[in-house]
């Protein structure tokens, strides 16, 4: 398939299977931001360096100003902190076995967030790289290496526009040509990324950046052609429209609707808490609970979307314990669940707030949230006398009846000390004719 310089023709390409099948992802923020790593609560610590340079700053951006001159000084620059990030204990191999065992299947590695700074050894961004300044390390190419080593796939976030590049600044049209896209074909050609999630498109649309003329090159020229999964965020006008994927962001989308374009596969991104980048002062009631997050996950993939979890690692390279404990409690859930949740799609939304479904290879998979102890009805699923049920954590057949023509599940006795999976169980039912 050749894909031509237009919405029309990019829109037609596929997303690629593995994609839909991995379901979970980890995205990831770190960088000179984390150094201060401050924002008021339910901000974006990552925004600091663009709040403390505001003239005339709204009552947020004050509160990152007053923070960041008590703490450093009105005449600390916030290009100082490129020196503080030091990264010395940064492990590519621990960060990719806690990846592992938490089950994601793919991570998105901020490589250059809005402050303009990479973090990987590029010819585009002179002195403002983790290789030339500060830890004086390519981490996309240590990240890359360290997962290879896995089954989770290396991809990467690289937002379009830069705060205060003089290019961009001057004319973001010949920022893009000269600058944006040269810069993201070195990325892709130097790492060969999985995904490429784009950001920072809002200011213009999409032919100020250029975006077709660039998936033309990466759809029929690039080495990852086959397997790279671009997002939306590609102009003001593109999310949830255009593109690869369609992305939402704690809950929220850009575009009016996220099956507008078609109904391929969605993502939605947050943190753990309310900032993507690391900010010191979240506390544990900021922080999803392991139940909350479980059932957000599943309720995502109910409706055919994966959830992209951020994590924030602190500028010494480590990532904080709470979401290291946040991403291990993912991956038990998912070494008992896995098998409804892997290489599944939507089934349909169901009518009971505490019960979602996923279907696979003629299976249905019904979650339910917390375990149904006695008996329970499922009323998205018609009864008939040749469906079987069984328990996934442990197999144990589950007695089916008629409910006025839905499906009654009436489950075994068993000690509450036996039951292995956590907040949601899975049902697998086997004969639903409406598959």
């Amino acid at each position: 398939m050749h894909y031509e310089n237009n919405w029309e023709s990019i829109n037609s390409r596929p997303v690629p299977e593995w994609f839909a099948d991995a379901k979970f992802g980890i995205f990831i923020h770190w960088g000179v931001y984390s150094v201060p790593a401050y924002a008021p609560k339910n901000n974006y610590a990552e925004w600091y360096g663009y709040a403390i340079n505001q003239k005339e700053p709204d009552e947020n951006q004050k509160k990152y100003i007053e923070y960041h001159n008590k703490t450093y000084g009105p005449d600390f620059k916030y290009e100082d902190f490129a020196g503080m990030f030091k990264a010395e204990n940064f492990d590519a191999d621990e960060w990719a076995e806690l990846f592992r065992r938490s089950g994601a299947k793919y991570i998105n590695f901020v490589s250059k967030h809005h402050d303009g700074f990479c973090m990987y050894k590029t010819d585009y961004a002179w002195n403002w790289n983790s290789f030339d300044i500060g830890p004086h390390r390519d981490f996309c190419a240590e990240l890359s290496d360290a997962l290879s080593k896995t089954d989770v796939k290396f991809g990467v976030y690289h937002s379009v526009y830069e705060w205060y590049n003089p290019i961009y600044l001057r004319s973001p049209e010949e920022y893009a040509v000269k600058h944006l896209i040269p810069m993201l074909k070195e990325l892709i050609e130097k790492y060969k990324p999985h995904t490429l999630f784009t950001d920072g498109e809002w200011e213009h649309t999409s032919d100020v950046w250029h975006s077709t003329e660039f998936l033309q090159w990466l759809y029929n020229e690039s080495s990852v052609k086959d397997f790279i999964v671009p997002n939306d965020r590609w102009g003001k006008e593109t999310r949830g429209q255009m593109g690869g994927n369609f992305t939402t962001e704690y809950g929220l989308i850009s575009g009016p609707s996220e099956t507008a374009a078609d109904d391929r596969v969605s993502e939605e991104c947050r943190g753990i808490g309310g900032s993507f980048g690391w900010n010191r002062f979240e506390t544990a009631e900021d922080y999803l609970s392991e139940e909350k997050l479980i059932k957000m996950f599943v309720d995502l993939i109910s409706k055919g979307s994966n959830l992209l979890l951020n994590i924030g690692p602190m500028p010494d390279g480590r990532i904080p314990v709470i979401m290291q404990e946040r991403l291990l409690q993912m991956g038990e859930w998912l070494k008992i669940n896995g098998e409804a949740v892997y290489g599944s799609r939507k089934f349909r939304i169901s009518s009971r707030d505490d019960v979602r479904y996923t279907k696979k290879d003629g299976a249905v998979y019904a979650f339910i949230f917390g375990y149904p102890f006695g008996e329970t009805v499922l009323p998205d699923i018609s009864y008939n006398e040749n469906i079987s049920a069984s328990l996934l954590e442990n197999g144990a057949p589950i007695k089916t009846e008629n409910a006025d023509g839905k499906l009654k599940l009436v489950f075994p006795t068993v000690d509450p000390n036996e039951i292995s999976s956590k907040h949601v169980h899975t049902v697998k039912l086997i004969n639903i004719q409406e598959v």
